[in-house]
């Protein structure tokens, strides 16, 4: 049985942005990568930063239904966002899909959360490529959509294309890797790595989670031998075997 987990939310108010600094380098696809603990990935040869499933206006989604959520979860996100972009130094941000919950979300972004979006778009190309929660999305966003894109011979979509020759990277599971640190069972966004092909973690701040080894993930990546989980902790990207074939 696949286990999901969902992230506490942190949004009971606006909460002050921890500085981000990223960890590695790691090699992937003939490049080097770098990650953060913000759930971000620095390509530092397109000078670009990757991100995916930002989730945002989720709570406002989930207010028109009648569930109540504080609804600071995407001005929250922005914020992370932008630190991200500035710490890594990024002229090019991209978005790898389901940035928003729903394709109405644009419409619903509060004015505190606009201004940061708009902040961005005048420091960053953003480059939204579309997901499944969010596509149909065409107006109220800076920046260029698109399907999928292809930089530097790497496929970037929202979600993983089994057996794919192309090098890839997308987004769509939000991974998880569950590990066990001094007796205590935690569980952490990570990237997930099969050959030349990455999964990103999911950055929204109300976003879930698929463990890194679920079935749906496995076979999103086959026919990968190997799996592996990197993310960043102590300044360092760690990297754990996950599933062997």
């Amino acid at each position: 049985m696949v286990r999901v987990s969902f992230a506490k939310s942190r949004v009971a108010g606006p909460q002050p942005v921890a500085p981000v600094s990223f960890a590695g380098p790691f090699a992937f696809a003939g490049h080097e990568w770098r990650i953060s603990e913000s759930r971000a990935v620095y390509w530092p040869a397109e000078s670009a930063l990757l991100v995916a499933d930002l989730h945002l206006e989720k709570a406002s989604w989930f207010a028109t239904r009648g569930a109540m959520l504080p609804p600071y979860d995407s001005r929250e996100t922005l914020e992370r966002l932008q630190a991200a972009a500035s710490a890594a130094g990024a002229r090019r941000i991209y978005c790898l899909g389901d940035s928003f919950h729903d394709a109405a979300g644009p419409e619903r972004i509060e004015p505190q959360a606009r201004a940061v979006l708009a902040q961005l778009a005048r420091a960053h190309d953003l480059v939204w490529i579309a997901g499944n929660h969010d596509a149909g999305v065409s107006d109220g966003l800076p920046g260029t959509i698109v399907p999928e894109l292809l930089v530097a011979g790497i496929a970037l979509r929202h979600e993983a294309e089994p057996a794919t020759r192309t090098p890839e990277i997308s987004g769509h599971f939000h991974p998880k890797l569950r590990i066990s640190v001094r007796g205590r069972h935690i569980s952490r966004p990570c990237a997930l790595v099969a050959g030349e092909r990455m999964i990103l973690p999911a950055f929204g701040t109300l976003t879930g989670g698929l463990e890194a080894d679920a079935p749906p993930i496995l076979a999103a990546l086959r026919p990968a031998r190997a799996v592996d989980a990197v993310l960043a902790a102590g300044g360092r990207a760690l990297r754990f075997p996950v599933w062997r074939g």
